[in-house]
């Protein structure tokens, strides 16, 4: 090979791979982008507010010291800042009404969206129920017809009205033999008197993120 072919075939290799570092780099640098922008997390920031409804009943009764168990349905959609909906109406809320301080609390703890069967931790409370009613032998127990009682509220308005059916929804049981026991006798009980519709509007206490 003389001289100027091979000095022309090195020229001709130099052109080739200096021509391809420029299509290297432009290949490499979409990564080295989406490395430095992580998949964002859609969420609703605390303080949000859920407006939820119960459709078991028309109001709830338990004593100002029972726990029970309720399922709240999501009464309209929850979207965040930029408008997408994040709780859809229709998804479930499971928790607890439980005592606190001079009154009793919804605490939610899981979020069921709608149409799925997977479950979500979720920080909410309602605000404080404070209303009670005294309730002895002179009550009026047409109060309580399409009320959702409590297991420990309706074992001690069972000892106060005895055997009479006004169609109540049980909650929590196994709570109910305990009060039973220790409020056997009673002319009268005081009990919290929860109304869903005005009662359990939800607050997030912490952000709510869906991953």
């Amino acid at each position: 090979m003389s001289r100027h072919t091979k000095t022309a075939l090195l020229t001709a290799l130099s052109f080739v791979a200096t021509s391809a570092l420029p299509f290297a780099a432009v290949a490499s640098e979409p990564m080295q982008v989406a490395q430095l922008f992580p998949q964002e997390q859609v969420g609703l920031p605390t303080g949000t507010t859920i407006a939820v409804r119960y459709d078991e009943a028309e109001r709830i009764i338990v004593t100002p010291e029972e726990t029970a168990p309720v399922t709240l349905i999501v009464a309209q959609d929850v979207r965040s800042a930029s408008g997408t909906v994040l709780i859809r109406s229709g998804s479930t809320i499971a928790g607890e009404l439980r005592p606190d301080g001079d009154g009793t609390r919804f605490f939610a703890e899981t979020l069921t969206p709608a149409g799925s069967t997977r479950s979500i931790s979720i920080d909410a409370t309602s605000g404080l129920i404070t209303e009670r009613e005294t309730i002895t032998r002179e009550s009026n127990p047409d109060f309580l017809r399409g009320a959702a009682i409590g297991a420990a509220a309706g074992a001690v308005i069972g000892e106060i009205f005895g055997s009479i059916d006004f169609g109540e929804v049980l909650l929590g049981a196994g709570v109910g033999t305990l009060a039973s026991v220790l409020l056997r006798g009673r002319e009268e009980v005081e009990v919290v008197v929860v109304n869903p519709a005005t009662d359990l509007t939800l607050t997030l206490q912490s952000n709510f993120v869906l991953r």
